[in-house]
């Protein structure tokens, strides 16, 4: 099976993927860099044994990241504890397979290629992927697959803690779905805060998209992904889709890609 990892900037997914494309497994912990291989190789082989595996089990292993510092000690995770020399998406074996028609190609996050490939793979016709992350992105891409371009915007989460950190008199509140019948007008400081940051992510999400699909010209499919999506389905009409897993699948679907153009 490939291990697939996908290191971000707040959390590093590993996740065990079938030769069908099934994700067996999938385990996620916080991005610090200065975190060890043998700190990595402890934690995954308690969890790859609770769910009935073994090292010996990981017959590949690629890695996608947007932490530089993040990648020497997965490389050494994967050389030393699964005997695998990894791939890395978007070198050497793994390049890209798609283009990158923007003005920086070189400058194009992991998470960003790897989600437009998913997202081709599966969808036909053009398309915006909105993944929710440390910082909200929209990721256009074209009918041929070509990346083209898209929007940088705070994540919900950093745009909170900018909030509560720069306000002495706000608290921290959870992130959470108004209730159907809640007024958008708060009477409490934490309703009013929950209102301002919820509906006035929904306002953007559906502003963007709008402008997004405006400047597309063409029916435009829109594709969400990353763990706040469902949170917002259900005030928005905005998605044609949630796919969870679309940057692991992205990484599943290049190594396949490197495998057979080697």
């Amino acid at each position: 099976m490939l291990l697939a990892i996908d290191a971000g900037n707040t959390n590093l997914v590993f996740a065990l993927v079938a030769g069908d494309g099934e994700i067996r497994a999938r385990w996620r912990i916080a991005t610090d860099p200065r975190r060890t291989a043998d700190q990595y190789a402890v934690w995954l082989h308690q969890l790859l044994e609770l769910e009935g595996y073994g090292r010996g089990d990981v017959s590949g292993v690629i890695i996608g990241t947007v932490v530089p510092r993040a990648l020497h000690n997965l490389q050494v995770l994967s050389e030393k504890y699964f005997k695998q020399q990894p791939m890395i998406a978007g070198q050497g074996v793994a390049a890209w397979p798609i283009r990158l028609d923007v003005d920086e190609p070189h400058n194009v996050g992991a998470d960003r290629a790897l989600n437009s490939i998913a997202a081709h793979a599966k969808y036909a016709g053009d398309l915006i992927v909105i993944d929710f992350g440390t910082a909200t992105t929209f990721d256009v891409v074209d009918g041929d697959g070509a990346y083209k371009g898209g929007i940088i915007a705070p994540g919900i989460n950093l745009s909170l803690d900018a909030l509560v950190t720069a306000a002495a008199k706000l608290p921290r509140i959870a992130i959470e779905a108004p209730e159907a019948n809640m007024s958008v007008i708060g009477r409490t400081t934490q309703s009013q805060m929950l209102s301002g940051i919820y509906w006035g992510y929904v306002a953007m999400l559906e502003g963007l998209t709008d402008r997004v699909k405006a400047e597309i010209g063409r029916p435009t499919t829109v594709i969400a992904t990353g763990g706040l999506a469902t949170l917002f389905q259900q005030h928005t009409g905005v998605f044609d889709a949630i796919e969870p897993d679309l940057t692991v699948r992205g990484l599943a679907l290049l190594h396949q890609r490197s495998l057979s153009a080697a």
